[in-house]
């Protein structure tokens, strides 16, 4: 039988009546997903709001209304290289698809070999991960997307999600030349496959002013691929003295100050109130490493863990943020997708007058 009253009303009314023994709704119940990855559950991923901490990415409250990401949505990590095989990373590892593994061919036409996780320009061969000294790189990736709800390790802002390489840092930095090589690797490799790669991740800068990496960034933007940028660990202003390469005009642009588990701008962070957008956690940051186990000719390279302090560990929380809108939003294009960063931050005291939002990254409500 089917009623116009409300629900709460016909259910007062039925228990009243003396044949009704109880009268409760029907409620309609909804899959939440819980993190029990032991970093988050110990409290020490307060970049992920781990124990209600508000000054984190409040990426907690987007997984308990079941927003985990996607694993059709891609993030380039323009870095070092990165462990695709550690034991938290490994499920969210991107491959080029147009690539055939091992075959010593270049199936895709791209001019690079088995470039199946990406491509290593510093190296100039196909091998991205090379060793505990990718551990940079490897960091980021957990940040981005650590695999989450697999009880191991800790949790990225998105739970899935694929990542692929285009490492340019080695041990003595990297080139202007591959930054660039970097940048078109990702727009080509989306132009050409059609790749949902909505965002690259740039935990790097230094140098000058280079109209080819600005050209490059552009020509990324125009691709449809947001170039999210640390602001650089100095302490200083950048509105005064710019910084590369954050600092660029680009409008797909987003450059991320660091911020402490209090909320303060961590003393290392450089800031902007019109060249740095927002602020998201960096200061004293888990996420995943290489290590070494054993010694001599018995060492392995194993996964582990570690905390880390900048600029370059807060860039991450903002592109697993891109990847978490991306995947709710299929639709959205660059500029939408950093509207929508931009636009949902919280209001900051340590933020306001030095970054352009004034605020602090906040997915709650994605």
């Amino acid at each position: 039988m089917e009623s116009k009253m409300g629900t709460m009303e016909a259910i007062e009314r039925l228990r009243n009546m003396p044949e009704i023994e109880y009268a409760e709704p029907n409620w309609i119940y909804q899959h939440t997903a819980v993190s029990n990855d032991p970093y988050f559950e110990s409290g020490q991923l307060w970049g992920m709001s781990a124990g209600g901490n508000l000054n984190g990415s409040r990426a907690a409250e987007a997984w308990a209304a079941n927003k985990t990401g996607s694993n059709t949505v891609y993030i380039g990590i323009i870095d070092e290289g990165y462990m695709y095989m550690h034991e938290d990373l490994a499920a969210n590892a991107g491959v080029n698809p147009g690539e055939v593994a091992g075959n010593g061919m270049d199936d895709d036409g791209n001019g690079l070999i088995d470039d199946v996780y990406g491509w290593d320009f510093e190296g100039n061969n196909n091998t991205v991960f090379d060793g505990v000294g990718d551990d940079h790189g490897t960091h980021v990736a957990g940040s981005i997307g650590a695999v989450g709800g697999n009880d191991k390790g800790v949790v990225g802002v998105v739970w899935n999600v694929k990542m692929l390489n285009a490492k340019f840092l080695g041990s003595r930095g990297g080139t202007t030349a591959n930054a660039i090589k970097s940048v078109d690797y990702f727009t080509d490799l989306k132009t050409r496959h059609g790749l949902n790669l909505v965002a690259t991740n740039n935990s790097w800068g230094g140098g000058g002013y280079s109209q080819g990496l600005k050209d490059a960034i552009d020509r990324a933007g125009a691709a449809d691929i947001l170039f999210i940028a640390a602001a650089g660990n100095s302490g200083t202003n950048n509105d005064a003295s710019a910084s590369y390469p954050s600092g660029y005009t680009s409008e797909n642009i987003i450059a991320v100050a660091s911020i402490t588990s209090t909320g303060g701008l961590s003393s290392f962070s450089q800031y902007g109130a019109t060249t740095v957008d927002l602020g998201a956690p960096g200061s004293a940051i888990w996420s995943t490493v290489p290590a070494t186990s054993g010694k001599g000719k018995n060492a392995t390279i194993i996964s582990s863990y570690a905390s880390y302090n900048g600029t370059s560990m807060a860039t991450p929380h903002v592109a697993g943020a891109a990847a978490l809108y991306a995947s709710l939003n299929p639709g959205a294009d660059a500029l939408q997708i950093k509207n929508a960063i931009m636009s949902s931050t919280t209001p900051t005291a340590s933020l306001a007058g030095k970054t352009v939002t004034g605020g602090r990254l906040n997915v709650s409500g994605f």
